[in-house]
């Protein structure tokens, strides 16, 4: 593809860091603003149709609202007392799941198991620390649910005082993912129980066996702060900033360590437990289970509504199917969170996917200008900006970022301002920072398609930009635009019967980008399939193209064809979207 893609702010793992840096809750709900009630004189089957159709559409809270009312109207017969306990958790009421939790033997288990979950965390919530106790290690508890029972019961045993269960090392039943937070958790409770030695000890145990994600370093920083052994927690947070430079927790952390200032506090119970989900939670998102991962959210949320790293998550799983849900998750973040910018970034390209480009880059400057110290911030600015056309501003903007970079220079800044300057049409200054880009991040596979195609476009090194994008597609082969490049490399080289293999697998892969459609229908054209090619080209029109690629498209239509005239009418300014 010409256009490389945009660069979004980092995953999970380094939003998750807030750990034992944030406040306590200050929110006095996790659930979303209440739509509006479903109509009065709706048979319970229209109801429940509405809530099923809301359902699917993503839209949780009306779905809600109608799978209640429609269970309540036809008397509360399980299958609909279990859909509409599963509409409330999933939009945020979690007290209304737990007193819709179904049980009893007409209750299919795995709603019943879900049902202990939630009425343990509405209990813990609640402070009733022995209800929850004894729900979260109820027998029936069992998978997929029986993992978060295990890391959230040595909290409630803890909120009991029962030192002796809230301290005893828990077994994850060979999961190392659960049996990795556990442990962390179990640092941070021997902690707060006084076992100071414990504590450090289980830490150095985590440390030992690697700790890719930053959590364990952070906690035990947090840890060393409070015992007053700040010069140990600097070389801690210094020695993750020399993996990961740009990680705000971190950043802060050394900052405030070296600044003598005051150490964070441990978190609270409620703040642990929600922590230790959230953790799950992202966990489950990596793996494709979105759902349950929004269930648990939702959960952690009703332990610490302040848990801004889970109102991140609620956004970004909510932005494709409820853009409104997932901008109010957004707009919940503080300025004085750490996710701050992360959110506000995100929120801005919820208005810029959906056109409004004044809105995202209103937000964007905003965010810029709040957090002037934020690379992640100018960086999106700079990435909006260009895809507007704002080209010089946003290569200005770059330049002030690379420029600060120091002895830590950043490859994506040079990719960035290189799509700048190819999008001004200065193809010197383009390849300048490709090149620089590229001895940065060799192997990096987005720099490898942007170069070669770069090169594949202009007919220059087709052979070795093959090999680069070939590079590309070897390490991303699900990458439509990477598979597109492939095939226009074939294409330029004149082997056309494989660049339409190559161009129909992007198409395939990403069928709504107009450039994709755009080649297809040139390596159509070639090997005499010119209705297809004509379709093929129609359909860029169909896609929001770029005034460049519309004009060039319609130029293709509207050309003679020689014999094979087209058989649909040139396009109109009517049949434009």
């Amino acid at each position: 593809m010409s256009a490389p893609r945009l660069f979004l702010a980092l995953l999970a793992a380094a939003s998750l860091a807030a750990c034992a840096t944030r406040p306590a809750a200050t929110l006095s709900s996790a659930a979303p603003p209440a739509p509006a009630p479903p109509p009065p004189n709706v048979s319970p089957f229209g109801l429940y149709l509405a809530g099923h159709t809301a359902a699917d559409q993503g839209r949780l809270s009306t779905a809600f609202a109608y799978l209640d009312r429609a269970a309540e109207a036809a008397g509360d017969p399980m299958y609909l007392k279990v859909r509409a306990f599963n509409a409330a958790l999933r939009a945020g009421d979690v007290s209304a799941a737990a007193a819709l939790a179904p049980d009893g033997p007409d209750a299919p288990a795995p709603a019943r198991r879900l049902g202990l979950l939630v009425k343990g965390v509405e209990a813990m919530s609640l402070g009733n620390d022995k209800a929850a106790y004894a729900l979260l290690t109820s027998p029936e508890l069992a998978y997929p649910f029986r993992s978060a029972a295990i890391l959230l019961a040595p909290f409630a045993a803890a909120g009991m005082r029962d030192g002796a269960h809230a301290t005893a090392r828990s077994d994850a039943e060979g999961d190392p993912v659960i049996q990795f937070v556990a442990d962390l958790d179990q640092a941070q409770l021997d902690e707060r129980m006084g076992h100071r030695k414990a504590a450090e000890t289980a830490y150095k145990a985590l440390m030992a066996v690697g700790d890719a994600s930053g959590l364990v370093r952070l906690a035990y920083g947090a840890f060393l702060e409070r015992r007053g052994r700040e010069n140990a927690a600097i070389a801690l947070y210094r020695e993750r900033l020399d993996e990961s430079p740009g990680d705000p927790s971190f950043q802060a952390a050394l900052a405030r360590a070296l600044k003598h200032g005051r150490p964070p506090p441990l978190p609270s119970l409620r703040q642990g437990a929600s922590e230790a989900l959230l953790i799950l939670a992202a966990g489950l998102i990596a793996e494709k289970q979105q759902m349950l991962a929004l269930e648990y959210l939702r959960l952690a949320l009703r332990l610490d509504p302040a848990n801004n790293g889970a109102w991140v998550l609620i956004g970004d799983l909510l932005a494709p199917v409820d853009v409104e849900a997932a901008r109010d998750a957004y707009v919940r973040i503080p300025p004085s969170s750490e996710q701050y910018v992360e959110a506000r970034d995100k929120l801005a390209w919820t208005y810029q996917s959906a056109g409004d480009r004044d809105t995202a880059l209103k937000f964007a400057r905003e965010t810029a200008s709040a957090a002037p110290s934020s690379r992640d911030a100018a960086v999106t600015l700079a990435d909006l900006l260009r895809d507007d056309g704002h080209y010089a501003e946003s290569a200005a903007l770059l330049t002030r970022l690379i420029e600060t970079a120091g002895d830590q220079p950043d490859w994506r800044l040079y990719y960035l301002r290189a799509a700048a300057y190819e999008s001004q049409g200065d193809n010197a200054a383009t390849e300048t920072d490709l090149e620089a880009a590229l001895k940065l991040a060799p192997d990096e596979p987005e720099l490898l398609n942007f170069q070669g195609y770069f090169w594949i476009d202009r007919g220059r090194h087709l052979n070795e930009a093959l090999a680069m994008v070939q590079r590309a597609s070897d390490a991303e082969p699900e990458s439509g635009e990477i598979m597109d490049s492939l095939g226009w490399a074939y294409y330029k080289l004149g082997d056309y019967k494989t660049a339409l293999e190559k161009l129909e697998e992007a198409a395939s892969l990403a069928p709504a980008v107009p450039e994709v459609n755009e080649h297809l229908g040139e390596a159509y054209w070639r090997v005499g399939r010119k209705l297809e090619a004509e379709f093929a080209w129609r359909r860029v029109l169909t896609l929001d193209p770029d005034p460049k690629l519309r004009a060039r498209v319609e130029a293709e239509l509207a050309s003679p064809l020689g014999p094979d005239a087209p058989l649909l009418p040139a396009p109109t300014a009517a049949n434009h979207p």
